[in-house]
C-alpha cells in the first residue's frame, strides 16, 4: 500500500519517460540540438573553475554529449555517464570514441532517483537537462551530494518554469474553449527562485543559479510537438489526459498560438529556459560567507559615498 501511495504522489511516470527516451534513440542526432547546446553551455563552465576533477560523474548522459565535449576540459580523467534509459547508454557507449582525448569512459543505465554510487565517490558531478523529471528532486539533490568527495563540485543544467510557456497557453485555451476544461500537458518546472532554495536544503554550500533563454522558432505547432517526441520530452505527467487528442482542440491550438506568437517572418517561437546550478560539498576548508552584521566596514565608506540617517517624519 505504501508504495502504491508513493507512487500516486510523484508526479512524473519515471517508466514512461524510459520508455520514450529509449523510442528518442533511433532518431536521436536529428533532435538533440538542445542538449548538444546546453551540454555546451555547461562543459565551458569548466574552464573558469581552477580545480582538476579527476573522477567525474555524467548523470543524465542523453546520447554522451558531454563526454564528446570534454576535450580536456576539467582534468577528468574517468567519466561514468549514466541515463534512464539502457537505449540511451548504450549509444552512448557507441560513441565514446568521439571526443575521447585520453579520457576513460563508462556507460551504464541508473536511475537519478535511486543512484548506485558510494559516498565521496566523485569530484564532480554534471548532469545535462535530466533533472526536471526527478520526482523527488530535494532527495535526488541530496544523494549527489552525498556521493561528491568533500569540496567537490556539482554542476548542472535543468529546463525553468518559462519552458514553453507559449505552448503551454495555447493548449490551456483551445481545451477550455473546444472541451471546456485543460488538462495538464506541459511540465511543472522548477522555478528560478526555488533552484537555490533546493540546493541549500540539500545540505550543498556556496550554491549560485543563473537562467538563459534559448528561442527555437518552428513552421507551426506540429513541427515543435514531433520535435518534443524526437527529444524524448513530451507529456509522462501522471494526472495527463489518456484519451486521444480531438482534432478540433489541435487545430484551435494551433491557431491560438499563430495569432498570439507569430513572427514577422511567419515562424512560431518556442522558449527553452536553461537554468545552471553550480554549488560545492561542503569541506572545512571553504571560504565561509560573513554572519551578518561582523563586517568591518560600512557599506558607505566602502562605496565611497555619504550615509544619512533615514527618519521618519
Amino acid at each position: 500500500m505504501a508504495d502504491n501511495e508513493n507512487q500516486s504522489a510523484a508526479p512524473f511516470d519515471r517508466a514512461l519517460l524510459r520508455r520514450r527516451r529509449d523510442r528518442a534513440v533511433a532518431q536521436w542526432p536529428s533532435h538533440n540540438f538542445l542538449v548538444r547546446e546546453a551540454a555546451e553551455r555547461l562543459v565551458e563552465r569548466l574552464d573558469d573553475i581552477k580545480r582538476q576533477f579527476p573522477m567525474a560523474l555524467d548523470l543524465g548522459c542523453h546520447g554522451g554529449e558531454i563526454g564528446a565535449m570534454l576535450k580536456g576540459r576539467g582534468g577528468i580523467e574517468t567519466l561514468i555517464e549514466t541515463d534512464l534509459s539502457p537505449s540511451m547508454a548504450a549509444l552512448t557507449r557507441r560513441g565514446q570514441a568521439d571526443g575521447a582525448h585520453g579520457l576513460a569512459r563508462q556507460a551504464l543505465a541508473a536511475d537519478e532517483e535511486a543512484l548506485p554510487f558510494a559516498n565521496e565517490r566523485f569530484d564532480l558531478v554534471l548532469s545535462c537537462l535530466s533533472l526536471h523529471w526527478v520526482n523527488d528532486l530535494p532527495g535526488t539533490l541530496a544523494q549527489i551530494r552525498h556521493c561528491l568527495k568533500p569540496d567537490g563540485v556539482f554542476l548542472a543544467t535543468f529546463l525553468g518554469g518559462e519552458t514553453l510557456n507559449e505552448l503551454r497557453e495555447a493548449w490551456i485555451e483551445a481545451e477550455t474553449v473546444e472541451e471546456g476544461g485543460a488538462s495538464p500537458r506541459v511540465s511543472p518546472f522548477v522555478d528560478i527562485r526555488d533552484a537555490g532554495a533546493l540546493l541549500q536544503r540539500a545540505g550543498f554550500a556556496l550554491p549560485v543559479v543563473d537562467s538563459d533563454t534559448l528561442t527555437v522558432s518552428y513552421e507551426s505547432i506540429f513541427n515543435l510537438m514531433a520535435e518534443l517526441r524526437g527529444m524524448g520530452e513530451t507529456n509522462v505527467l501522471r494526472n495527463r489526459r489518456r484519451t486521444p487528442t480531438r482534432r478540433a482542440t489541435a487545430m484551435r491550438a494551433a491557431e491560438i498560438y499563430g495569432q498570439r506568437f507569430k513572427t514577422p517572418d511567419g515562424r512560431l517561437p518556442a522558449t527553452f529556459q536553461i537554468l545552471t546550478m553550480t554549488a560545492w560539498a561542503p569541506d572545512p576548508g571553504q571560504q565561509q560567507p560573513l554572519t551578518p552584521g561582523s563586517a568591518k566596514q560600512d557599506l558607505a565608506t566602502a562605496l565611497h559615498t555619504k550615509a544619512e540617517k533615514i527618519t521618519d517624519d
